[in-house]
């Protein structure tokens, strides 16, 4: 479980309900099913109208990510490269061939069986690239269905007040009324712009954030392949590997 997602927040909110009772009001006027109802519902109903089927299961199964705590260790993937470097430059590429039967990384068992199979240097990184910039388009539904529930929750909240002033007007004949229904009107804004910039928009870059990660270990392992063959010096090549490290941190 990545703790700062539930972490992040649970502090937003706490201040923000913090904050109310300490200008002294209730905590029951913040709690209205009614405006949950249209902001969180119409922000879903915008949402699925904005993406086809199939993207939006991709995007809701990627969401997942969020709250998982990803971690790879560039190190031991560096340490790997290099060793399967020193074995071809001791038995040649076809050595490799097992290693690569053997790796649990998907994107390193395509390289380096397109290795084994004697694909050319500028080959080998075209396939790679292409490779990866599928694989990046195929995750980008996730990031996008949540920067769009961000964008829309706000004017959604907006909505909201104004269907709460509406009603307001309508019983303007008992004003011992106004102010409470005015309240609870503008609860829906909360809701909107808070739901957008405590959840939504945070979210969406945090899990861009880590497929940059994913996408930096991607280009590490496509220059460690192509460096093998080219048959680099493996120091000269830990140096280039150790670069990608620098930019993932």
């Amino acid at each position: 479980m990545d703790i700062t997602t539930l972490l992040g927040i649970s502090l937003g909110l706490l201040c923000i309900v913090l904050g109310q009772v300490l200008e002294g009001g209730h905590l029951g006027s913040m709690f209205q099913v009614t405006a949950a109802i249209i902001v969180l519902g119409g922000t879903a109903g915008a949402v699925i109208t904005q993406f086809p089927a199939r993207e939006l299961m991709q995007g809701l199964r990627q969401s997942r990510r969020i709250f998982l705590n990803e971690h790879t260790d560039m190190s031991k993937i560096v340490k790997n490269i290099l060793d399967l470097s020193r074995r071809s430059r001791r038995e040649g590429l076809l050595a490799l061939e097992n290693e690569a039967n053997r790796s649990g990384d998907p994107f390193l068992v395509k390289g380096l069986t397109a290795l084994v199979d004697g694909s050319d240097v500028r080959a080998l990184r075209s396939m790679l690239d292409n490779i990866a910039d599928q694989e990046e388009q195929s995750q980008d539904p996730g990031p996008r269905l949540l920067e769009a529930a961000g964008g829309y929750a706000p004017t959604i909240g907006i909505l909201g007040a104004v269907l709460g002033l509406i009603h307001v007007m309508e019983n303007l004949s008992d004003p011992s009324k106004l102010g409470a229904g005015i309240a609870v009107a503008f609860v829906a804004t909360v809701y909107g712009v808070g739901s957008a910039n405590l959840i939504f928009l945070p979210l969406a870059q945090k899990l861009r954030m880590k497929m940059r990660r994913e996408m930096v270990r991607k280009a590490m392992i496509t220059e460690g392949v192509c460096g093998i063959q080219e048959g680099l010096n493996p120091q000269m090549l830990e140096k280039r590997l150790q670069s990608f490290i620098t930019r993932e941190g």
